[in-house]
């Protein structure tokens, strides 16, 4: 996501008008910064007690086997894919 920061109006107090610029930097860094690099899930040794389609979690395959033993599983349709 791209975002410039516009200057502040020039009738605000000056203390006022740097803080705002300096927020605005901030907020323009921390938008430009890299995208996330990795994720890590909890292994879950149960399904989770609230289940929407999109969840993605990590079955420990053994107290809870989805399907296909351990791993990453996406709830699709109403049923767990391993991914």
């Amino acid at each position: 996501m791209n975002y410039q920061p516009t200057p502040a109006p020039d009738d605000c107090p000056p203390r006022l008008k740097s803080w705002i610029a300096w927020q605005l930097r901030q907020i323009a860094d921390g938008l430009a910064a890299p995208a996330i690099t990795s994720l890590h899930f909890a292994t879950l040794n149960a399904p989770p007690s609230k289940i929407t389609s999109g969840d993605v979690v990590f079955a420990d395959g053994t107290n809870w086997n989805p399907g296909s033993g351990a791993g990453l599983y996406e709830r699709r349709s109403g049923a767990w894919v391993k991914l």
